[in-house]
């Protein structure tokens, strides 16, 4: 059995084709067995983040005829019919595994050597290790995985700077307000990164937080946390005569705000000024907003040019941390051979 990764990025295509291959988490259980009952993989796990949807599989087909079955398999189960080229990338070992171990370490992150990655990955491994979709194969991958990130976390200074797509939307933040003083923040949304987002604000002197979320128990525990006010998430649109700064980051499958909707709570607001940052995938927010006066919306794709203003001061250490990558990958692979087949098409080849 080898590891083959088939799967789309921030690299390789934009929010509005990620989004429409994007999983719910309770979705992915059922995928991995309909996936593993189809023949296709042995073993399986699925990553769904606002950055990339990406299958990690062993299996004992040839690594072309694994490509076309994962490829067909991921269209066929979100029902997209559009033709795609470049979108989708495909590796096979060793570049599969090396892949897993970047990812994994944030080298191939939107904002590089960013640690939230580490947790969703972990995350999306556990959910397929409780349900009995991994074994021998993907289970020592991953967890030496989670160890190389660890030491390439000890050992480099890969995460030098601003290092996660929080901290990259509160620089976006006072980009547009020159001082976060004086705002007031609602966060809709309880999650991590809702989270990391909310502490960032405040360490940079944001007035008020407010928190949104469907479990008002979870708005509340965080609220309490961050000295803020939880709000029913129903009643989230209420507050928008208060607020300047909105962070949205739901697991909602459509848009929890648009035009309509807002059109009426600016008036409210007198049209001041509204920083809208949308880091959900599914998008929470609709794009026709954008073309509002006093509106500006931000959505994942948007903070690459924040997190590329950080790549500089950690280029030297992508080399170091490579290193690390492929002399631990080796005991993993000592079966491997190259070979035409082994990569199709590698997202990770630059990182400029």
């Amino acid at each position: 059995m080898s590891v083959v990764v088939v799967g789309l990025s921030h690299r390789t295509s934009p929010v509005e084709l990620r989004e429409r291959f994007a999983f719910a988490e309770a979705r992915i259980p059922a995928t991995l067995e309909l996936l593993r009952n189809e023949g296709i993989a042995e073993e399986a796990v699925i990553l769904s983040t606002c950055n990339r949807v990406e299958i990690y599989a062993a299996t004992t087909l040839e690594p072309a005829k694994a490509f076309d079955e994962l490829k067909g398999f991921l269209t066929t189960v979100h029902d997209y019919r559009d033709p795609l080229t470049d979108e989708l990338y495909s590796l096979a070992e060793p570049h599969s595994v090396q892949h897993l171990f970047k990812v994994a370490a944030g080298l191939d992150s939107m904002v590089l050597g960013e640690t939230e990655i580490l947790g969703q990955l972990k995350k999306a491994y556990d959910l397929a290790l409780q349900n009995g979709h991994t074994g021998g194969r993907l289970n020592k991958a991953f967890q030496r995985a989670f160890n190389v990130a660890k030491h390439i976390r000890t050992e480099t200074n890969i995460q030098r700077g601003s290092v996660s797509v929080a901290s990259v939307a509160v620089e976006l933040a006072e980009k547009i307000f020159s001082t976060l003083k004086e705002h007031d923040v609602m966060v809709i949304g309880a999650g991590d990164t809702s989270e990391k987002t909310a502490r960032a604000l405040l360490s940079r002197g944001a007035r008020s937080i407010i928190v949104a979320n469907r479990s008002i128990d979870r708005a509340q525990a965080l609220a309490q946390e961050l000295g803020g006010r939880a709000v029913q998430f129903d009643d989230w649109s209420c507050e928008f005569e208060k607020i300047d700064i909105v962070i949205s980051s739901t697991a909602a499958p459509h848009h929890i705000l648009d035009r309509t909707k807002l059109e009426p709570l600016m008036k409210l607001r007198r049209s001041r000024p509204l920083l809208l940052v949308d880091i959900a995938v599914p998008r929470d927010i609709d794009p026709e907003v954008n073309f509002m006066e006093n509106v500006y919306l931000y959505n994942v794709d948007d903070l690459q040019t924040i997190a590329n203003d950080y790549l500089q001061q950690r280029k030297d250490e992508i080399a170091r941390c490579e290193a690390i990558i492929a002399e631990k990958v080796k005991p993993l692979l000592g079966h491997a051979r190259s070979n035409p087949e082994s990569q199709i098409s590698n997202p990770i080849s630059s990182h400029a």
